[in-house]
């Protein structure tokens, strides 16, 4: 087989899926080959691993033999071993990515980016313009968004209703809005993007504006690289009106059950001083992983003589001229207000418990994102959609192969730079396996700093800076180390990090549920704060949990996104009770039946664990 090209394969695997031989159809990979699925066939979020794998998830399912009409829309090179494809499926049309490797599959990637009859409002299926109401026959389109937004909650209930009024909490709503689900934000500051005016004065985005572009409406083409907060800030709330999102600002999410009787939740939030019960069928986790500040208890807070703070309550250093200031952290928040306090006069000490990641900003640009998400991609016909497919194709046992020897170009592009920050005390890693900013994102989301600058002030000691040792506690006069020095200060800022979602989950619903769900984020890499077993996927998000109409979205601009549609697909699937079948639900809920009156198939196979076997 080493001489088939990518159409040649593609019309074998076709013609092997519809004929149901699931056997023959695994054959067409590598031993070690991978099957990575967004929705398309296993309305899940997952990747199979070997032919055993393969073949079991197309023995339990039938969507994969329902496929038509496989076909190459671009190849990659001139190898015709790799490129673009696209496809029809039972119930709607998916686009992906393969690689070939001696004629047979290496990488399969497969996405659903539609419903056949319930397409998105967007090209030729845009709306034509406000529909008449024959009750209101003198109402405008500002009159029965008016009217819609007052029913919202009230007289109507969301089918979903997302916590988090943020860019995953919009992107969501935005994605739900082209498919018809009714669906309601609810945001505890007044309006989207407060929760970006709120942070430190001198905050910008870390990544570039190629990268971050949200759905139906992509920043103009006069966008700065690298996006100041504020203006980001007025971007997402001018996106949930452009868009026409139903927000409810001010509002605070107070507690949620689900009644598994009625196949409902019961939210309560307050909104403006009033209590108010929300019955949504499904609820959306949207507070992302900067939504709940975490704060360590230190013995001794109580005897420190100036206020504590946690980096997300600081707003910037003017007031702080002459005064001596001891930041707790090293990674990105920790170097952006560090930089920003001796910019304004401060005297600021660093205290680096543990080893950080870094990584010029110029590097990433030129050796992480370039070939995917700038403008010589773009020139190149890298559109952000294939960008995105691109990025997700690769599963993510593969990736410490490709992240490692591009963590050591940038060792040797930057070793100047990392030498002096080094000769500055500064504990700095590539992550525990080499494998640098990205794997350490997808991981844990914390431990890295992307240097815009702060690097050079810790390097040249205007940052004052104190590692390899821990906090002891706070005394009177500052805090006291385990090594028995004290960093003098009048303010202390914690630049510790945030806590996950499913503490929110633990918050919001019961800590029986968020124990049931289990870790978000991570995908058992077996690695710091990323225990296995391996998952392949990042936990629970985007996909069904263990509790019945529970979902989590989150992430940076990009993942909320590319993730975004995926989920936005499968509630609008539950809404019309279309017949689909979720293959590798790690864990049953007690609720889940044949017939659960969601829409949704089910039998014994569409649970637990799936086969991992490289055979």
């Amino acid at each position: 087989m080493t001489d088939l090209t990518l159409g040649t394969w593609l019309a074998e695997f076709e013609k092997a899926l519809t004929s149901g031989e699931a056997a023959r159809s695994a054959e067409l990979f590598e031993p070690d080959g991978f099957w990575r699925d967004f929705v398309a066939f296993t309305w899940n979020l997952l990747t199979l691993e070997g032919r055993s794998a393969i073949r079991g998830m197309l023995e339990a399912t039938t969507e994969a033999r329902r496929s038509r009409n496989w076909r190459v829309v671009d190849t990659a090179a001139s190898s015709g071993q790799e490129g673009f494809v696209s496809f029809d499926t039972a119930l709607g049309r998916g686009t992906g990515y393969v690689r070939l490797k001696q004629g047979r599959c290496w990488t399969l990637f497969t996405t659903l980016q539609d419903l056949t009859g319930f397409e998105q409002h967007v090209g030729r299926h845009r709306r034509k313009g406000p529909t008449l109401d024959p009750r209101h026959p003198q109402w405008n389109w500002l009159d029965t968004r008016k009217a819609e937004q007052a029913r919202i909650g009230v007289e109507d209930q969301p089918f979903v209703l997302i916590v988090g009024g943020g860019q995953a909490g919009l992107t969501l709503a935005a994605r739900l809005r082209q498919l018809d689900v009714p669906a309601l934000v609810v945001e505890r500051n007044v309006r989207p993007g407060d929760q970006w005016r709120s942070r430190y004065h001198s905050l910008s985005l870390h990544d570039p504006v190629w990268y971050d572009h949200m759905p139906y409406l992509p920043f103009p083409e006069t966008w700065p690289v690298f996006t100041p907060k504020d203006q980001i800030a007025d971007w997402l709330d001018a996106y949930a009106q452009i868009l026409e999102l139903n927000v409810w600002g001010s509002t605070e999410c107070l507690r949620a059950a689900y009644d598994a009787s009625e196949q409902i939740w019961r939210v309560e939030v307050r909104r403006a001083g009033d209590q108010v019960t929300l019955r949504p069928r499904h609820l959306v986790i949207a507070t992302g992983n900067a939504g709940r500040p975490n704060m360590p208890r230190f013995e001794g807070a109580e005897t420190f003589a100036g206020p504590i703070m946690h980096s997300s309550q600081y707003s910037g250093g003017r007031g702080y001229e002459g005064r001596k200031v001891a930041v707790i952290g090293s990674n990105n928040s920790a170097h952006d207000i560090c930089a920003d306090l001796v910019e304004h006069g401060a005297d600021a000490t660093m205290i680096q418990r543990s080893s950080t990641h870094v990584v010029r900003s110029q590097t990433v640009l030129d050796l992480l994102l370039s070939g995917l998400y700038s403008e010589t991609a773009l020139a190149s016909g890298i559109t952000t959609e294939r960008a995105d497919l691109l990025s997700a194709s690769m599963p993510l046992r593969l990736a410490p192969e490709i992240h490692r020897p591009l963590n050591l170009m940038i060792a040797q592009r930057d070793a100047e730079f990392y030498a002096r920050l080094e000769a500055a005390g500064f504990m700095h890693d590539f992550g525990e396996d080499g494998t640098g900013m990205a794997l350490k994102y997808l991981r844990r989301a914390s431990g890295y700093y992307i240097d815009v600058g702060a690097s050079d002030l810790v390097a040249s000691g205007r940052i004052k800076l104190r590692s390899r040792v821990g906090v002891e506690r706070f005394v009177p006069e500052g805090v006291l180390l385990s090594d028995g020095s004290t960093v003098s200060a009048d303010l202390i800022i914690c630049a510790t990090g945030f806590g996950s979602m499913d503490q929110v989950v633990g918050d919001l619903v019961s800590e029986e549920v968020a124990a049931k769900v289990g870790k978000v984020w991570g995908y058992g890499s077996d690695t710091a704060h990323d225990p296995g077993p391996w998952e392949g996927e990042l936990r629970n998000m985007w996909k069904p949990t263990a509790q019945e109409g529970l979902w989590f979205h989150g992430g940076n601009l990009a993942q909320s996104r590319f993730y975004s549609l995926f989920l936005a697909l499968q509630l609008k699937a539950r809404l019309e009770k279309l017949p689909i079948r979720v293959f590798g639900r790690a864990q049953p809920t007690a609720t889940d039946s044949a017939d659960s009156g969601d829409g949704l198939e089910r039998s014994p196979a569409d649970f637990g664990t799936y086969p991992q076997s490289t055979n």
